[in-house]
């Protein structure tokens, strides 16, 4: 807002404007927590010669790669085309049509290690443009062809099955870091679902097979999550993951924080805990949500904030969340800094490359080695700890902190709220899941509409300036719609139950390709309508780059419905989403996990454990049907009150169950099969889960 060039937002007006000054466009794509579109801002856009050869010389037009992942993802994908990479920021130079013809990511303010300084870029394409015209109209052609093509994933192959899944399993194993955990070598990402395949298949043991692959899955995702979570990659003293590692050891991190990274590793511990019944995995999900409440939350009204960025200004590289050791003795006890230094690294050189004494908080060593080599007994050596901790976070606070992006997206709630249930529900915390239905009952009620469809964002998080209705993508309908049917299952709620199924209806509707099969990111449009530059490029997601893609969680949504509704055109399309990709999708390995589970879910079938009652009996009963994680396990917790308004598949089952009348809680597993007889004692409930699961 407060720099000199003259940009538009995204829309009509820029490219009537465009055209009508025969102009090129500057497309700037950003994000609120990027470090180097912060570098970009000040040193070109923020410099008033920079500002004034782009104002003369192109309409410029500014995206939050977040508020519109529509044109995000086609600028892309044509960048990629044209140098062979993308990022943030993303640079594209198009044409007043908004066809791409030269684009890069970061470009520096002079020449300097052989990249040309942006003036220079900026005079050569302006000049392109006028002057080569017909070479620019060519590149700009060839270019939106490599967009359709990039976007065309599309390897149809019949009737995926198992070997499949195994498959995708069998890529993620291959390429664990038996060292460090986590996949592939630097920079290093979660991967949150491969974690969850993982975790999927330490459970299942095929006929005749040896539980090699199960117990290689738990040794991988088990190893991940611990390594992750001793890594500097994890915020020692607030909770909650940094975006990613740029070393294989996840020592040092790209410091932004975001809520879907968290939402999905939330999942991911919970999902272990499940399982394994694993205690710090149970500690780390707590900490995750004491972090995200106390700075991802919007308490009052319900719903979750986007994004923390990395930095608090350009002169910092993580200096709110890094460590001297001068600071830490400032603040410590002597006793304190001998437990806390040895614990997490604390040294007089650290681990950042701006500056060597700055020391990312990670953890090489045991508690009990420190103990012992302070002559100290474990808990007096944890009580040290927990003291250090307390005073190191409460020191961090004073610093100036980096800048939290208030706005609440759909989909990334949908996300959150999905999580908050799943640990609210494993971590008997009452609280949390309350929260995440007055989330989700505030995105309903603002975000959705089931005539015009959902919108793209619930709120801004900031004050003053206007903004025009982003419609949705196919993300936020199928996530919001997991997240219904979650809340659904958690309370039983036959309102949460119809909203899933009402957002699936719209989503199929409105994104669904009957000819081709499988799922748009965005509506088919009207006829006769003419998008805007790229986005004119229909794509159908299929890499979970990084949040779960569009395409697995919409058969996901198909075929978690199918199994309450009997719809037999939701299994139809969910079959057909899967085959679309079938020939493909192998190809893809890490980043086609959600397509994994999705499958595992449509090849296992949906088993569901219903508990009905509402007293401590119950409560144990529910949490024994939640005991180890499948993905095809639901459970449904229900009051005898709710027996009439069931959806159709457990209308024509549950209120007739012999017993229903009786006092006591009871618990009932169907199946595709139908349902088994009552239970009313946690061991013939892990009896009759067995023989279902």
């Amino acid at each position: 807002m407060h720099q000199p060039v003259a940009w538009q937002e995204w829309g009509e007006e820029a490219f009537a404007r465009a055209a009508a000054e025969d102009k090129p466009i500057l497309l700037d794509i950003g994000a609120v927590w990027c470090h180097w579109c912060h570098v970009m801002d000040r040193e070109s856009y923020e410099n008033a010669e920079t500002a004034k050869l782009i104002n003369e010389h192109f309409i410029a037009v500014k995206v939050d790669r977040d508020e519109r992942p529509d044109v995000d993802t086609r600028y892309q994908a044509a960048v990629s085309a044209i140098s062979g990479q993308g990022g943030w920021p993303l640079t594209a130079f198009l044409t007043p049509e908004g066809k791409p013809y030269f684009g890069g990511t970061y470009f520096p303010p002079q020449d300097q290690h052989g990249r040309p300084g942006f003036p220079r870029v900026l005079m050569t394409m302006a000049e392109a443009f006028y002057k080569q015209r017909n070479d620019v109209n060519d590149s700009a052609g060839s270019v939106m062809a490599a967009i359709e093509h990039n976007e065309s994933f599309m390897g149809r192959a019949g009737n995926p099955g198992p070997e499949l899944v195994a498959k995708l399993v069998s890529s993620a194993l291959k390429q664990f870091d038996a060292r460090s955990g986590g996949f592939g070598g630097q920079p290093k990402f979660p991967h949150s679902g491969a974690i969850d395949l993982l975790l999927d298949a330490t459970s299942r043991v095929s006929p005749g097979g040896d539980g090699s692959t199960a117990e290689a899955a738990k040794n991988a995702a088990m190893v991940t999550l611990q390594k992750m979570s001793k890594g500097g990659i994890y915020d020692h003293l607030a909770g909650g993951f940094h975006r990613y590692s740029v070393d294989d050891r996840w020592v040092v991190p790209h410091f932004e924080k975001m809520s879907y990274d968290n939402s999905e590793l939330l999942k991911n511990y919970v999902h272990a805990f499940q399982t394994f019944v694993e205690p710090e995995c149970a500690r780390v999900a707590r900490e995750m949500i004491g972090w995200i409440d106390g700075w991802l939350s919007d308490r009052e009204q319900g719903g979750f904030y986007a994004s923390q960025d990395a930095d608090f200004s350009l002169e910092d590289d993580g200096d709110y969340f890094t460590w001297t050791r001068d600071e830490a003795v400032e603040v410590l006890t002597a006793e304190e800094l001998a437990v806390a230094s040895a614990y997490y690294d604390i040294g007089e050189i650290g681990d950042m490359h701006h500056n060597p004494a700055k020391n990312v908080l990670h953890v090489r060593v045991t508690l009990e080695g420190v103990a012992k080599s302070n002559g100290l007994s474990l808990e007096e050596a944890a009580q040290r700890l927990a003291s250090a901790k307390t005073k190191m976070y409460a020191a961090r606070l004073k610093r100036p902190t980096p800048y939290v992006d208030k706005t609440i997206y759909v989909g990334w709630n949908g996300m959150m709220i999905s999580a908050y249930l799943e640990a609210g529900r494993v971590l008997d915390m009452p609280e949390v899941r309350a929260f995440a239905l007055k989330s989700l009952d505030r995105v309903l009620g603002t975000a959705w509409n089931p005539v015009k469809g959902m919108a793209h964002v619930v709120a801004y998080g900031e004050a003053g300036g206007s903004a025009a209705r982003v419609a949705g993508v196919l993300e936020d309908y199928v996530f919001l719609g997991n997240a219904a049917l979650d809340a659904w299952e958690a309370t039983g709620e036959i309102r949460y139950y119809e909203a899933a199924e009402a957002i699936a209806e719209a989503a199929v509707k409105r994104f669904y390709d009957p000819v081709g099969c499988g799922f748009f990111d965005t509506e088919t449009p009207a006829a006769g309508e003419t998008r805007l530059g790229a986005l004119g490029a229909r794509r159908k997601p299929l890499q979970d780059s990084p949040t779960p893609a569009g395409n697995s969680m919409a058969a996901t949504l198909l075929l978690r419905l199918e199994a309450l509704n009997e719809r037999e055109d939701y299994a139809v399309k969910a079959l057909e989403t899967l085959e679309t990709f079938a020939g493909v999708v192998e190809h893809f390995g890490l980043y086609a996990a959600s397509y994994g589970l999705a499958l595992q879910r449509m090849v296992q079938r949906t088993v569901q454990v219903c508990v009905i009652g509402d007293d401590a009996d119950a409560r144990r009963l529910e949490a024994v049907a939640l005991a180890r994680y499948a993905v095809n396990k639901s459970v449904i917790r229900l009051k005898r009150d709710q027996m009439d308004t069931l959806p159709p598949m457990l209308k024509e089952t549950l209120p007739h169950l012999p017993g229903l009348k009786d006092a006591g809680s009871f618990a009932v597993v169907c199946s595709s099969k139908g349902c088994l007889p009552p239970v009313r004692t946690v061991d013939e409930l892990i009896a009759a889960m067995n023989q279902s699961l």
